[in-house]
């Protein structure tokens, strides 16, 4: 080995052991704020306002565990990741946990060292398409439309077309698969950077844009310049669990972040909000007088404040509170992230 190479493997030795002696809860609280890692701008997901506050679902999600642990939601530091720096950077520390609209699979559960704590959105992959269709040297299957391109209404008339994708991503691999399963051909323009993927498929460099239906309809409400011009076709190719991740060997930490995002689902539930989570602590339910900490022990049961998850739900709001703030305005619809309750696939543990 040689010696620089050596010298590198040893300082990297040093440095996990260093980072596996102290929890993440304790650096944590010696710094005094939650890093986290959230997507470069996604609408609705993760992405700085004109004012250069970070709002979505996933940064929500940073909010609420900052308000378990440091009781301030406002005591998170942001770190924008692309696809393929989001798994690095936290593997390294350089962020305490990862909320950035990340697909939850077997090999980034085991292979990568990372714990996904559970789904904030369920997703699946899709196509989006010009609604004037696409170029005569693109898909050969559809139908010719206006001014000789071909008018898509279904993926499986994508064959030969050129498709736009990130790479390191579930989605290039799910392309790669549905159009080998249907026996179609397609022409990949990999780009890392979301902004010039985006480019390149609102320039024409590509007839078709792949990502999941939350990506799609987030960017065809914010970033298409003419959001009516561009049709999200209706197959959805694969399943797409997106949820935060920690890393492997910090089970304090895992639960803790695990549990900010159940307290979310199940304030909820329990109809408990940011407007009347005081006036609810007075309560008979037994439910709800665990959730607020009046009976029981359950802070303490993760090294919190007993009053961890009246923070979360009083400084941030329960998971339909951040729905309807940072998605429902971009024209998402709750689908399969309705509560169990009402049709969907939402569901926390009990709280007791």
């Amino acid at each position: 080995m040689k010696p620089l190479l050596a010298a590198a493997l040893a300082t990297s030795l040093l440095a996990a052991t260093g980072a596996q002696a102290q929890s993440t809860q304790e650096a944590v609280a010696k710094k005094g704020f939650v890093q986290c890692g959230v997507n470069v701008g996604l609408a609705g997901f993760s992405q700085p306002d004109s004012q250069g506050v970070w709002k979505g679902i996933d940064v929500d999600l940073c909010r609420a565990i900052a308000a378990a642990v440091l009781g301030d939601a406002s005591k998170v530091r942001y770190t924008p990741l692309t696809a393929q720096q989001r798994f690095t950077a936290l593997q390294s520390g350089e962020v305490d946990v990862l909320s950035r609209n990340t697909t939850w699979t077997i090999t980034r559960d085991t292979s990568l060292g990372l714990n996904f704590v559970g789904v904030n959105y369920y997703d699946g992959q899709g196509f989006m398409v010009r609604k004037a269709g696409v170029s005569a040297s693109g898909a050969k299957d559809a139908k010719k439309g206006a001014k000789g391109a071909r008018a898509i209404t279904s993926a499986k008339q994508l064959n030969g077309a050129t498709v736009c994708v990130q790479p390191g991503t579930t989605t290039e691999l799910n392309l790669a698969d549905y159009f080998r399963a249907n026996k179609m051909t397609f022409k990949p323009v990999v780009i890392e950077k979301l902004e010039e993927v985006l480019n390149a498929y609102f320039a024409g460099r590509c007839d078709v844009y792949t990502t999941d239906i939350s990506g799609l309809v987030s960017v065809r409400a914010s970033r298409a310049p003419k959001p009516d011009e561009h049709l999200i076709l209706p197959e959805v190719i694969s399943k797409e669990p997106l949820g935060p991740a920690v890393r492997h060997g910090d089970d304090r930490w895992f639960d803790i972040v695990k549990w900010s995002l159940y307290a979310m689902i199940e304030a909820e539930e329990l109809d408990l909000n940011s407007k009347n989570i005081e006036q609810q602590a007075s309560t008979q339910n037994p439910s709800i007088q665990r959730f607020v900490g009046a009976t029981g022990d359950i802070g303490k049961m993760l090294g919190l404040d007993n009053k961890w998850a009246v923070n979360i739900v009083k400084q941030v709001g329960n998971y339909g509170e951040s729905f309807d703030a940072n998605l429902k305005p971009l024209g998402f619809d709750r689908g399969l992230n309705k509560l169990w309750t009402k049709g969907g696939l939402m569901y926390a543990p009990p709280i007791r």
